[in-house]
């Protein structure tokens, strides 16, 4: 990739060809949980929160009705921080001069000005409309005046709150080396590789970081079930293909295992910065990495289950082994080498940062690049076909967005009705049927999902 490319696609703060395009999107600001008082006690007394968001500096705050309320943070009166405004019910006051604005950015008083005075009349504050899905409240960035497209109806987002959860942790890098180590299928065969199988992991909703110590879908291989790190280790070239999709790519990866048996794991990539993977048979991943900005990315992940309800606070339980609120950073990272330990490199992982949370895993992978990744210096193979597909979707958005077209999949209105789904799936299959066999098994786990009745009918293809 040239230089001037891959500037194109990394920035992404106001006026950026590539923030115009993220802007197009609903983006995650919060989780829910962080206005929770039991978890962050300042919320008690001040539902109050600053937030960053593709480089813009706002404040998110909850009013006395129990809306919301996301605004620039920067006061229009003379500039001051109102992330340390008095919240007072029904707004917020900032209190260097003492004007008020309500959710919507409505000034409701400047009280240093003159009895009679109109002039909050002429103010308002730029406000920007806040929804709150599957435990995640997201933000509408668009020009001043646009329609925010329909809000998709993926799974992780129709499924009703006692079967889904969700989660976020910071990382240190570029939204796009972030997003694209998910869209990767060659990477679990090395980077999440263990060099010993343990007894199959009974992977419950509240498992962190291990889904690949469950086994794989389908059949048996020699009579017994294998579980999907084997898989990866031993069948370290896959066969991927992508296939265009109405929200992004279809991908697929083959792993030949025998003559008979082939392991098929298909994932989802929706643009701009999201996929859907498996965890377990009746679990998926949901995961969006939004910028903060140039250098920093949220990753907010959505666990969705199409069996029994979740366990909310096991699931937290056990990732706040691994990330510190309130600010969800990850407790390990560059300044302790990732928890790297070469005993354990030699012996039991391929990486040799720990077998409980391989999330870890992926912070590295894309932390260790740089803050943005130099695209320059890479060297790509046939195994980075995904990459590329999805870096040629990127710059075509770019230049449809610049020319003042719509970008693709969520952004377009017209798509709506077919953001459904997507479906998922890791498992061994009859080599010669893997694609009826994977199709079989996603209407089966949909079928088995106590909500699904009420929600609209997936996009199942292959």
């Amino acid at each position: 990739m040239k230089a001037q490319q891959n500037e194109l696609v990394t920035r992404i703060g106001p006026g950026t060809a590539c923030g115009a395009v993220m802007r197009q999107y609903w983006q995650p600001v919060a989780l829910v949980d962080e206005f929770e008082p039991r978890l962050d006690a300042r919320m008690a007394q001040r539902p109050v929160k600053a937030v960053r968001v593709l480089g813009q500096d706002l404040v998110l705050f909850r009013d006395a009705q129990g809306g919301w309320g996301l605004l620039d943070r920067d006061c229009p009166h003379r500039g001051a921080d109102l992330s340390f405004g008095r919240h007072e019910g029904d707004g917020l006051r900032c209190p260097f001069h003492g004007w008020k604005f309500a959710a919507d950015g409505t000034c409701l008083e400047t009280p240093a000005e003159p009895v009679g005075s109109r002039l909050c009349e002429r103010v308002r504050q730029r406000s920007y409309p806040v929804l709150e899905r599957s435990g995640i409240l997201f933000g509408w960035f668009g020009e001043p005046g646009s329609t925010p497209p329909p809000f998709p109806a993926f799974d992780c987002f129709v499924a009703p709150g006692t079967h889904t959860f969700a989660f976020k942790g910071l990382w240190q890098c570029n939204w796009l080396q972030a997003f694209e180590v998910g869209i990767d299928p060659a990477h679990p065969s090395f980077l999440h590789r263990f060099l010993n199988d343990a007894p199959l992991e009974a992977i419950g909703e509240n498992a962190a970081g291990k889904q690949f110590r469950s086994a794989s879908a389908g059949a048996t291989a020699e009579g017994e079930r294998w579980p999907m790190t084997r898989i990866m280790r031993e069948f370290h070239r896959p066969e991927i293909s992508s296939e265009p999709r109405p929200w992004g790519m279809q991908l697929t990866a083959l792993r030949p295992m025998t003559d008979e048996l082939t392991h098929v794991r298909v994932t989802q990539a929706i643009f701009p910065h999201t996929f859907v993977i498996p965890l377990s048979e009746t679990l998926t991943i949901t995961q969006m990495h939004v910028p903060v900005d140039d250098t920093r990315t949220y990753w907010y992940s959505v666990f969705t289950s199409f069996a029994g309800p979740v366990d909310k606070e096991a699931m937290r339980q056990q990732r706040l082994q691994f990330i510190a609120l309130p600010d969800y950073i990850p407790r390990s990272g560059r300044h302790n080498g990732w928890g790297f330990d070469p005993a354990e490199q030699r012996s039991s992982t391929y990486l040799g940062m720990g077998e409980e949370d391989i999330n870890v895993h992926d912070q590295w992978a894309v932390e260790s690049m740089g803050p943005i990744q130099d695209r320059t210096r890479e060297h790509l193979g046939t195994s980075d076909k995904v990459i590329m597909a999805n870096r040629r979707m990127l710059l075509q958005a770019i230049e449809a967005v610049q020319a003042g077209g719509t970008a693709p999949g969520a952004a377009d209105p017209a798509l709506a009705g077919q953001l459904q789904g997507p479906d998922t799936v890791d498992g061994i299959a009859p080599a010669g049927e893997w694609p009826q066999w994977w199709r079989t098994q996603a209407r089966a786990k949909r079928d088995g999902a106590p909500w699904i009745a009420q929600a609209p009918a997936a996009a199942t293809t292959a």
